[in-house]
């Protein structure tokens, strides 16, 4: 129980999420399936409550210099990745991938940070986005099984 509360801890942070928890999980002796479940859906859940902190608490918190420091240096990194895109017919493609390929700086966090950001439709961005934790999950379940199995 305690490797799958990690498991359902790593998905929701945005260092790790599911790029982190998956491979602990499976390496925890877990169950790949139930695994993938849980953090897939855990990183999904976070979803919602991202854009609820940047509709409603985002203005109090960037009254402190830290929070603002950190707040746009994560703007202008998420900018630079999909800025381009926005307002062509590539911008939901583009926060697709941005989601979907598990690599440090992508993500659920990010993407949600992208579409808050650039007024993306809320509903749209949101099927975007848990498509490409999906597939992120994919990615990285079959990368750890390949691994794990290379060993």
């Amino acid at each position: 129980m305690n490797n799958l509360l990690n498991v359902i801890l790593l998905s929701i942070i945005p260092i790790s999420e599911l790029r982190g928890a998956i491979p602990l999980g499976i390496l925890n002796g877990l169950s790949w399936e139930l695994v993938f479940i849980v953090a897939t859906i855990s990183n999904i859940a976070i979803i919602p409550i991202i854009f609820l902190f940047l509709d409603y608490l985002h203005k109090h918190f960037s009254k402190s210099k830290y929070y603002k420091y950190v707040f746009n240096k994560l703007v202008n990194r998420t900018r630079k990745k999909i800025e381009h895109k926005i307002g062509t017919k590539w911008e939901l493609p583009a926060l697709l991938l941005l989601v979907a390929i598990p690599l440090p700086g992508t993500g659920a966090y990010t993407g949600t940070l992208a579409a808050w950001l650039f007024n993306i439709e809320r509903k749209r961005a949101l099927v975007t986005i848990m498509l490409g934790v999906l597939i992120a999950a994919i990615i990285t379940t079959l990368v750890t099984l390949g691994a794990i199995s290379f060993f």
